[in-house]
């Protein structure tokens, strides 16, 4: 179980240093491509396109051939596509490698958690995913930091044959560490409409459904200050760069404080408790920055602190909605994951160009966004918790739900 977990964990770090480490190259590489910030801009929405798209193909992929076949070619191609990053003549070229990259990236996000469904079930598989949070929040730690510094070394380009290396070493774990989950008897056969009715049979269960949302709009608050972060840490807060890399680690560092604390102490606590915990700990740090903002009195002692409650709560609330979404579908875990990252990838797509509609200089936009994106995970969570409390979902296809506390 420790090589599996180490397998898993390395395929959830792809799509956080996708994202995270060329950031810093943004200016240099519109200069050398010749385009402008919004045109390297769309290499990020492209990865995220591509991940949504491929969530919905290699999720029903691994419920209908099994698990580590889709793992493997999705590893492959990342790998490739991430190479034809580096070697980019033009801005073309790069958006259209970062759509594949992330296309491909999105085999190992979302096997990853069917593959936990697969072999664990109730609190131990959101224990599970807890720790594989946990292992993962280490990317987004390092990612801007490490970024940077391959940047001022050897330039933007060396960043992707980084990547590559990382994503031809999953493709190695995968050999290594992943023997296929899924047995041929509990597969979905049929082609195109058993998908659908698999589709139907997940999305019918109300308990699936409103975890699903809670994950997703959670997700959304997190994506908004991903994208206005920047911002906020320097043109607000007034924070150098090397100042704002660190903040920004550090928040990802309390994330992963809170998901090792809740795969220690699920199994006795139960995830719907912790999920709850979470989730009422962001709406708290996101309500106090709003207020603040809107009363004047932002400044860097008031927003750190308030930022490591919500970030904390991220790290209790994510990898438990998770574990209760994909639980309630056990016959289809695959499909289960794949829409659950689907809408996780779709929302933060559209949410992180709203968070800049105010300038650059505002943080309005960002905490509002981030305060109504909790209010609606909260709010999922709750009709999730009544669902599951009065057995309503698609007959026969539930997974055991620990009751609530």
């Amino acid at each position: 179980m420790p090589v599996l977990t180490g397998a898993l964990a390395l395929l959830c770090v792809v799509g956080p240093l996708s994202t995270d480490m060329y950031l810093p190259a943004f200016p240099g590489m519109a200069r050398e491509l010749g385009t402008d910030a919004s045109g390297i801009q769309l290499t990020l929405t492209a990865f995220l396109i591509g991940m949504t798209l491929g969530h919905l193909v290699f999720g029903p992929l691994s419920d209908r051939y099994g698990r580590r076949g889709p793992l493997l070619a999705g590893a492959a191609v990342c790998a490739l596509a991430t190479a034809g990053c580096a070697l980019a003549p033009s801005l073309e070229w790069l958006v259209a490698a970062r759509f594949l990259a992330g296309f491909s990236g999105a085999a190992g996000v979302v096997i990853s958690r069917a593959v936990v469904s697969d072999v664990a079930e109730g609190a131990a598989a959101a224990r599970m995913l807890a720790l594989l949070m946990t292992l993962s929040t280490i990317a987004p730690i390092v990612a801007p930091l490490a970024g940077g510094a391959i940047i001022e070394l050897s330039g933007w380009r060396a960043v992707f044959w980084v990547l590559t290396a990382v994503a031809a070493l999953v493709a190695a774990a995968v050999v290594a560490g992943i023997p296929e989950s899924l047995p041929e008897e509990r597969r979905i056969t049929g082609g195109f409409g058993a998908f659908a009715r698999s589709v139907r049979t997940v999305v019918a269960d109300r308990a699936y459904t409103g975890w699903t949302l809670a994950f997703t709009f959670g997700f959304g608050a997190l994506f908004c200050y991903i994208a206005g972060s920047p911002f906020l840490l320097q043109n607000v807060l007034g924070l150098g760069v090397g100042m704002s890399s660190v903040a920004f680690s550090g928040g990802a560092l309390m994330a992963g404080v809170t998901g090792a604390l809740s795969a220690r102490i699920v199994t006795r606590t139960g995830p719907e408790r912790l999920l709850r915990l979470g989730l009422y700990a962001m709406l708290a740090g996101c309500t106090a920055l709003l207020l603040a903002t809107v009363a004047g009195v932002l400044t860097v002692a008031v927003c750190l602190p308030l930022l490591a409650v919500v970030t904390g709560g991220i790290g209790l609330a994510f990898a438990n909605a998770a574990a209760l979404a994909i639980g309630r579908v056990p016959h289809a875990a695959g499909t289960g994951s794949a829409l659950l990252g689907t809408a996780q990838s779709a929302l933060g797509a559209v949410v992180a160009p709203l968070v800049g509609l105010g300038g650059a200089d505002t943080a309005l936009p960002l905490f509002a966004g981030m305060t109504l994106c909790t209010v609606l995970a909260v709010g999922s969570a709750r009709w999730a918790l009544r669902a599951a409390g009065t057995g309503t979902g698609s007959a026969g296809s539930r997974a055991p739900v620990a009751p609530a506390p």
